[in-house]
């Protein structure tokens, strides 16, 4: 296996705006997250992953991009989000951008010089029709409720253009090379500052074209390799991490070493979710059996919880309506029919077991974890925002004013703070747990310095263990001492279990979670907690 720094990345995501204000407006900015590298360095973190910091029209959380070359002036300037560049690299942590060229804000300035000039060479930057064709069932509205059509009519143009999100966010012509430069232009910009790689939005929507007629081909030009060859022309490790989020036959032809070399791990957390909530082992079993294997270049990015909705589409309607049930029994905790917009510690119940044993699952997947800021320390949500915006509440740093997040009045802030209930900052915050050897916090800076040192999780191959139990999975990674046992009990009651270890491992120490009894003949006998965790394996 080639040496590839993201193949064992622990991966720490970041919106700029809700993380720390420095300047007391109310807005997170780069000078705050800069303030915070000695935090995410003691979490473990070796890759940061910021959200959109561009210039936008205040809508889609920054995604309604205006200027791809500048940094959003709320946010600092420029020499800010520099300086947060070389001062993360001392602290020895790579940063990864989004990188948005599916579709454009309606306010950029090629879109509007596309509609008041029907000669301007920015018309063709977009996709228009004077009668649009039919949508098929699986090219429809990303956003079911909040937009009715992919197409939507321009007065002054008197045609239709396309998007497959917002009706503000028209979708960009990768057919045309022209935008195609225009994207070339932008990596480069972007690399030139000492990026590590770039989070690709909308990766497969990018190689859609909405005009194709039946039997031609629909993917050409090839947009994401061309990106890849781009990227990874000017540096030979950089990552490009792409959202696609599709069925399992249509992820292999993203995940071929040309294309992408990390990709989002939408379809175990599908599972991961429905074996959380089923406190059963199967799902997540099934899971990964159906991911295919990644390319000797590629890895997967495997998460609990992200920045959108939790999107559970690739599960039966049986199963979806069983983790509603469990994880969202109001109907203000659903959106777009298919998802949760809740964190992970509420649909947890604020269990600190289980959330243990939920970080530690994510950290024994094969390929790397991510985490979304707050959720290191149990943040909750706050169902009364709008969509998405329930768990995008700023951290919650201390049990100060606002949080620490910021100095600034409640009503100047970017979002209110959860303030209320189990999940309020008082009582959920950094500060609280980081002297704390049994917090969520402590534990998972111990995950993140057991899956750096375990660098067999990122080979990417696993098998499975019997346990003689449906609640409690057990899994393993060769390695050139000694297998890498992860044990995970799902389920609230304590076990009883009975493992066969692979042949030849007489042997195991444990590595983390608690004390765990000597093998004998081949055999691991011993009870189980509730919740309960052990990796095992022999020191290093």
């Amino acid at each position: 296996m080639s040496d590839y720094w993201w193949k064992n990345a622990v991966v720490y995501a970041v919106d700029v705006e809700r993380f720390c204000d420095s300047d007391d407006d109310g807005i997170g900015d780069f000078k705050g997250l800069t303030s915070k590298l000695d935090y995410i360095a003691e979490l473990g973190v070796t890759c940061i992953w910021l959200l959109p910091f561009y210039p936008s029209f205040g809508q889609d959380n920054g995604y309604s991009i205006t200027d791809y070359l500048r940094v959003d002036t709320r946010f600092g300037v420029f020499e800010d989000f520099l300086d947060f560049i070389h001062r993360a690299g001392e602290h020895g942590i790579r940063v990864v951008v989004d990188l948005v060229v599916h579709h454009t804000s309606t306010h950029h300035p090629w879109f509007q010089a596309a509609r008041y000039n029907e000669k301007s060479r920015y018309r063709n930057y977009y996709i228009w029709a004077h009668n649009p064709p039919p949508t098929p069932p699986d090219k429809g509205t990303i956003f079911p409720g909040e937009e009715e059509t992919v197409w939507t009519y321009d007065e002054v143009v008197r045609a239709y253009y396309h998007h497959r999100f917002y009706h503000f966010e028209p979708g960009l012509n990768h057919a045309n090379p022209d935008v195609r430069d225009e994207i070339g232009r932008i990596i480069d910009y972007w690399l030139s500052f000492g990026i590590a790689g770039f989070r690709v939005d909308a990766a497969s929507h990018i190689l859609e074209n909405p005009l194709a007629k039946s039997g031609e081909d629909e993917h050409a030009p090839d947009m994401l390799r061309e990106m890849f060859d781009r990227a990874t022309g000017a540096k030979a490790d950089i990552v490009m991490l792409g959202e696609v989020d599709e069925s399992p036959d249509k992820l292999e032809k993203f995940f071929d070493g040309t294309r992408l070399n990390m990709m989002f791990n939408f379809l175990l957390n599908n599972y991961l979710i429905l074996g959380l909530a089923q406190e059963k082992v199967e799902p997540i079993q099934r899971g990964l059996a159906m991911l295919p294997v990644p390319p000797e270049n590629g890895q997967w990015a495997n998460f609990l919880r992200n920045f959108d909705e939790a999107d559970l589409e690739r599960l039966t309607p049986e199963e979806l309506e069983s983790v509603l049930q469990i994880f969202a029994p109001k109907e203000e905790m659903r959106i777009y029919g298919r998802g949760l917009r809740r964190r992970l510690a509420p649909m947890l119940d604020g269990d600190v077991r289980r959330l243990k044993m939920a970080m530690s699952l994510l950290y024994s997947m094969p390929g790397v974890p991510v985490v979304v800021y707050g959720d290191e320390i149990g943040m909750g949500e706050d169902l009364s925002q709008e969509g998405r915006n329930s768990v995008r509440s700023p951290m919650q740093w201390d049990g100060g004013r606002n949080g620490g997040f910021s100095s600034a009045r409640k009503e100047k802030l970017v979002q209110p703070m959860v303030d209320k209930g189990r999940f309020g900052f008082e009582r959920i915050n950094a500060e609280a747990q980081r002297n704390d050897p049994d917090s969520l916090l402590s534990f998972v800076k111990q995950l993140s310095i057991l899956r750096r040192e375990r660098t067999e999780i990122g080979s990417g191959f696993c098998a499975f263990l019997e346990s003689g139990s449906d609640h409690v999975l057990v899994h393993h990674y060769k390695s050139e001492a000694a297998p890498l046992v992860m044990i995970h009990n799902l389920n609230g009651q304590s076990v009883d279990i009975d493992i066969q270890l692979p042949a030849g491992v007489t042997s195991l120490g444990a590595l983390f979670g608690g004390k765990t009894p000597p093998v004998e003949n081949g055999r691991l006998r011993m009870p189980l907690e509730p919740y309960g965790v052990r990796w095992l394996g022999l020191p290093r």
